[in-house]
């Protein structure tokens, strides 16, 4: 844990004119006098938690003092200093905090858990480490634009400790992003030391590791982290490059305040207590003649004002009264019409889009969709493990670093997560992405980004994910437990994301290209073993398939197979090699459903099958059989029936493989609804 001696701060003004030593000094003093209001409150019942920053505000104050007003800082717990040097409405700031509908959350995230772009803010979810490379893509964007900025990202000692941390640096690292990364040393993770945390003297000394610069800071010192972050932000600014700063200080009070600070010796809470930033930094301006006693009256006074006035806001405004239209609507950011859409018809008609046609497989369709968007969107940026030179391990990129250049299409180190995070921080900075995940199953390595920042971003702080991740998947091809998974199930259950599953070239394509035109993350799921399996004419340019709508893939009045991905072609010939009339419904985006061709298929034949690939317990089958059964019961003639994968992980030799798919349980269900 952090030492301290009782020797006085070292304060060293250099070149700094008054008017800068006192700003910063007014900046120091006004989130200490909010913690110390809504310790206050926090007592008396009107706050219910608080997670305080005294005795370490010199480290938010003295970063973000030294930063242009554009360039995005990503903080944590004990940043309220970031908050209010970038001088956020301290009457919305409140009633964020207490869950009023006029915080920047609507009352759907608690104290520092949003952000607002407005003032260059964002902020933290609970897994700490995540949010470092969201700051890796917004370094990227400014990268890529040349606009000599940088990007600043807040991480604690103890989330030094997350893979997501060491990811962000590497990648940082890497790439020469202009990112710095502060880590706040105050001595515990909750109540665990340093000690119990890494083993190295320095967290400073990791940047040697990652091949980046690396300098400690004393945290306490207002004016030792200005000058240094000023210093390293010019330099920076000129040639980007990432760097680590390690401040040391201390907390005062408990992680929150119901944890307190029993753990901690007294001794040293006293030293600590002896460096305090404010009282230090106060007494030194007072010996060198800047500061004046009546001047921080003065200032105490307009603070306290501010302070009192932004209260009495919060406190009249009345409880938030639950809106199920709004609550529902601010899931996902609303999606502008496309110029080119299909018409809104469940029915497949590849002349929906005029022009030169071309015999397509499903894999071309796929980089032809890839390849166009890329004409298009000229601020939409590629990334994947082996995408560039090499083309992917499919191929689906081949070609397209020689036509759009290194930058837009990135090859990336072997850390999902790291770069998931980054296309969310491009899509901060204005940009569209695509993250290419070399196999579906690996997607686990990026799943927390996935499913708490990409999906809920837009609900919390309401600002847009506009990232598509690519997922081959499927098995069928002999390859194993951890390269043939069907998981969209886990992302269908995550509110916020879209997930669509293309079984044709021309879904393929136009699926694809509907996804870089939505604002929201998509889950693009691709069938390995349709790449070169399958193939139909297509139109070369550029046309739209809309996301939510199904399709009838065949006709029939005998009974319904509701499918997607692979189970629509297992349905068309399972169903021609039974003789069974069968409406086949294709859904092509699983989140969200299309009820509607749900709704109209099961009132046209009265009786359902449901198939997939994906294990039988929890899949879509799961979801879709309950929604049928509760409201459209009255219009079944017999059970819904699911066919599926075994509930056993994908095997690797081929009978035993063929044994998992559903090919032939989906036979014997059709025979048995049949006959029902």
């Amino acid at each position: 844990m952090p030492t301290a001696t009782a020797q006085p701060i070292k304060f060293n003004k250099g070149k700094l004119s008054k008017d800068t030593l006192l700003m910063l000094y007014r900046r120091l003093l006004k989130p200490r006098m909010i913690e110390e209001k809504m310790l206050i409150l926090l007592r008396q019942g009107q706050v219910s938690k608080w997670f305080s920053g005294i005795g370490q505000e010199a480290i938010a104050v003295g970063v973000t003092s030294a930063l242009l007003p554009d360039e995005l800082v990503f903080t944590l717990h004990r940043n309220l200093g970031v908050f209010t040097v970038r001088d956020v409405p301290l009457a919305t700031l409140f009633s964020q905090w207490q869950g009023k509908k006029s915080g920047f959350s609507k009352g759907r995230e608690r104290s520092f858990h949003f952000g607002t772009l407005d003032y260059g803010i964002v902020g933290m979810i609970s897994h700490l480490g995540p949010q470092l490379a969201l700051a890796d893509g917004a370094a990227l964007a400014h990268k890529l634009k040349g606009e000599g900025r940088v990007a600043l990202a807040f991480s604690g000692e103890g989330g030094t400790s997350e893979g997501d941390f060491h990811e962000a640096l590497n990648v940082a690292a890497v790439w020469d992003l202009p990112v710095i990364f502060v880590v706040e040393n105050n001595g515990y993770g909750l109540s665990t030391t340093t000690s119990e945390q890494y083993r190295c003297e320095n967290i400073a000394d990791k940047g040697v590791g990652y091949g980046m610069k690396s300098v400690i800071l004393d945290g306490n010192n207002i004016l030792e982290v200005y000058n240094t972050i000023d210093k390293l932000a010019v330099e920076m600014r000129k040639k980007p490059h990432p760097v680590l700063v390690e401040c040391k200080t201390f907390r005062m009070r408990g992680h929150e305040e119901a944890s307190g600070v029993k753990y901690v010796p007294k001794e040293l809470l006293e030293t600590w207590a002896l460096k305090d930033p404010l009282d230090n930094y106060e007494r030194y301006l007072l010996e060198e003649g800047v500061l004046e006693e009546k001047t921080i009256a003065k200032y105490r006074k307009e603070i306290k004002d501010e302070i009192e006035a932004a209260w009495k806001i919060t406190v009249s405004e009345p409880e938030i009264e639950p809106n199920l239209e709004e609550e529902l609507g601010d899931v996902y950011a609303p999606n502008p019409e496309v110029s080119g859409q299909v018409p809104q018809s469940a029915v497949h008609s590849p002349q929906s889009a005029t022009g030169p046609k071309s015999e397509r497989r499903y894999i071309d369709a796929i980089s032809d969709g890839l390849r166009i968007a890329m004409q298009r969107h000229a601020n939409l940026v590629l990334m994947g493990q082996d995408i560039a030179d090499y083309g992917g391990v499919f191929k689906i990129t081949q070609g397209f670093m020689e036509e759009f250049g290194k930058e837009r299409v990135r090859n990336t180190p072997i850390c999902e997560s790291a770069i998931v995070g980054a296309a969310l921080g491009l899509s901060l900075k204005g940009f569209k992405s695509m993250v290419e995940m070399q196999f579906a199953d690996f997607v686990t390595c990026a799943f927390n980004q996935i499913v708490n920042n990409l999906a809920k971003i837009h609900y919390r702080w309401g600002v847009n994910a506009d990232v598509v991740v690519r997922m081959p998947s499927g098995g069928g091809v002999g390859a194993g437990p951890f390269h043939s998974q069907t998981n969209e199930a886990w992302f269908v259950h995550t509110p916020g994301l879209k997930v669509v599953i293309p079984s044709t070239p021309y879904d393929a394509k136009g699926l694809l290209l509907a996804a870089f035109e939505d604002p929201n993350p998509v889950m693009y799921f691709e069938h390995k073993a349709l790449y070169r399996a399958i193939s139909e004419e297509i139109p070369d340019g550029y046309y739209t398939v809309e996301i939510g709508k199904a399709r009838v893939a065949r006709e029939g009045s005998a009974l319904s197979v509701i499918t997607y991905g692979m189970g629509v072609h297992w349905a068309l010939k399972v169903c021609e090699e039974e003789g069974i009339d069968a409406d086949i419904i294709d859904l092509r985006t699983l989140l969200p459903l299309d009820y509607e061709a749900i709704t109209a298929t099961v009132k046209k034949t009265n009786r359902v099958v449901i198939l997939h690939e994906d294990t039988l317990t929890g899949g879509v089958g799961s979801e879709l059989s309950a929604w049928i059964s509760e409201h459209l019961f009255e219009h079944l003639d017999g059970p819904v029936l699911r066919a599926a994968g075994l509930d056993t992980p994908v095997p690797f030799a081929i009978p035993l493989e063929q044994n998992y798919l559903p090919v032939e349980r989906f036979r014997g269900q059709l025979r048995k609804l049949v006959s029902y």
